[in-house]
């Protein structure tokens, strides 16, 4: 089924609301759901309110906290989520950054006691629309291994870097610290794909599989083995440790009931006029990536690309054409709509 995105932003804030989000609280949550989905990124799309929603039905999320300062020192500050939406936490925390950006050239924020905000990138894109460097990472539940284990330790951890262009859609880097998302395992489950790509998991010995159910019930493989691990901890160092935050074992998740989340994150804006004019390192920046563009296609390919094109593409298209949603997630925002009294948007 395929649905406008207008169409489904609207009927995702009315289901937040009538779980007992204040409206603003509502609205960015479902702006930044749908802004995944539209650039294809579907794992940390609308698929994921059914477990925003049973946080807040089970009390493990407070949806109309705010968050507060806890300090404030030149360039860097520390931030307390206070256990609210991690949309509600992130744009403050994206919002700090910024303006001690513009003041000091650089501007670092650590958040801790905070929930999921979905994709990185909606948040790092809040940077180099403003013309700053973004760069954005959080810890997550320790669902996946350290090199050589076969139980969670770190969580997928991702880090993502958007660069301003001007008006110019250029480069935007948004990854997990394994080889994909969670979230994509379990998008894979949820619509019941039997199957899944080799090297996206490992089941419970942790012995590499491609069963969508074993991988379910398993664990997410390291990006690269011990490479990813060690970007893995680098973002749990530069989240969770340095903000005081809850580290490793000791976060819960989305999907466990019973406790709070408790991510940490990092928000760190660059001026990059306090190096040269916004024009020239968008020049600079389009010269290397016509420079890596011009590299011969491999076999089987038609072009090269760089970070963020795909998804660019994407996102022109579903603008037009609607976005596609498997019955699976379709059916839990139904579920979820008639549950909470809200109507359903007629589709097709």
């Amino acid at each position: 089924m395929q649905i406008s995105s207008e169409t489904l932003i609207d009927f995702v804030r009315r289901i937040v609301e009538a779980s007992g989000a204040p409206a603003e609280f509502s609205q960015l949550l479902a702006d930044s759901l749908v802004a995944s989905n539209l650039r294809g990124v579907d794992s940390h799309g609308v698929q994921l309110l059914r477990f925003y929603l049973e946080q807040i039905a089970a009390g493990d999320v407070d949806p109309k906290a705010r968050g507060q300062v806890v300090s404030e020192n030149g360039c860097c500050l520390l931030f307390d989520g206070e256990n609210g939406l991690g949309q509600v936490v992130a744009t403050q925390c994206c919002q700090h950054s910024v303006r001690l950006a513009r003041q000091h050239g650089l501007g670092m924020v650590v958040a801790r006691e905070s929930n999921h905000f979905g994709a990185a990138a909606y948040w790092a894109q809040k940077f180099s629309d403003q013309g700053l460097i973004g760069i954005v990472m959080c810890n997550a539940s320790p669902a996946v291994p350290p090199w050589q284990g076969k139980e969670g330790r770190i969580g997928t951890n991702p880090l993502c870097v958007s660069v301003p262009g001007d008006g110019k859609k250029l480069w935007l880097l948004d990854m997990a610290t394994t080889t994909v998302a969670a979230n994509k395992i379990f998008q894979a489950h949820l619509e019941g794909k039997p199957e899944i790509p080799t090297g996206w998991a490992l089941d419970a010995e942790g012995v590499p599989t491609t069963d969508t159910k074993a991988a379910y019930q398993g664990l997410p493989m390291p990006l690269g083995g011990y490479k990813g691990s060690g970007l893995g901890m680098m973002s749990e160092i530069l989240c969770a440790v340095l903000g005081g935050g809850a580290m490793s074992t000791e976060l819960g998740g989305i999907r466990i009931r019973g406790r709070a989340f408790r991510v940490s994150q990092m928000y760190l804006g660059i001026d990059v006029e306090r190096f040269m004019p916004l024009p020239v390192f968008v020049a600079r920046m389009e010269r290397l990536i016509g420079v890596i563009k011009s590299a011969a296609p491999a076999r089987g390919y038609d072009e090269v690309l760089v970070a963020g094109e795909p998804e660019w593409r994407t996102e022109e298209l579903r603008r037009r054409e609607g976005i596609p949603l498997g019955e699976g997630t379709w059916g839990s925002l139904v579920e979820a709509a008639e549950r909470l009294g809200v109507s359903v948007p007629g589709v097709g």
